[in-house]
């Protein structure tokens, strides 16, 4: 499918489904080299990151725990910019090595505000797993520490990612087209 539409936009094939899955082996294959020495959990970030973290965690060649958090700051196709908590970490985080799994990180507030909540629960060192990343909104305070693709500032959907709650099932990723 290379043309689609969702609602009231029409979305066209970005990424394909092979290349997505080559760069999250990449990802798996780099954090098993890593921390496969550290007491390590995952964090996935829920709605968007969840196809993500199921693929990259079934190449996890290491024991560690899996949670998830949703947290919110999209409204339609831009970033409110705010950033609501909406289920929140129930793991003991204190000494331990901590992944962030998150789907899209463009301007970094999502990831700012989650990396500031899991800093409180002192774990030993916090580290962003990311598969997209859009470098023109980004605030580079924030460390990205495996990064899928950085793509341009364009609206995307599929592979859990979301036009007004649809398309998370496609296996690709697919573009706006305005």
């Amino acid at each position: 499918m290379v043309k689609l539409n969702i609602l009231d936009k029409q979305f066209r094939l970005f990424i394909p489904a092979e290349k997505i899955q080559q760069q999250v082996q990449r990802i798996a294959d780099q954090i098993n080299t890593d921390l496969k020495n550290e007491d390590v959990v995952f964090i996935g970030i829920l709605n968007g990151a969840f196809m993500f973290a199921s693929d990259l965690l079934r190449k996890i060649n290491f024991n560690s725990q899996v949670s998830f958090v949703k947290l919110t700051s999209y409204h339609g196709t831009s970033s409110t910019g705010n950033v609501k908590r909406l289920i929140g970490i129930n793991e003991v985080l204190k000494d331990k090595t901590v992944v962030i799994i998150e789907d899209i990180i463009d301007s970094g507030h999502t990831i700012e505000s989650i990396i500031s909540q899991i800093k409180g629960l002192l774990p030993k060192q916090v580290f962003v797993a990311t598969l997209l990343l859009k470098p023109d909104y980004f605030n580079d305070d924030v460390r990205v520490d495996y990064i899928g693709f950085r793509i341009p500032k364009d609206f995307v959907v599929g592979y859990g990612l979301d036009y007004k709650g649809y398309g998370r099932n496609l296996r690709g990723l697919y573009r706006i087209e305005e």
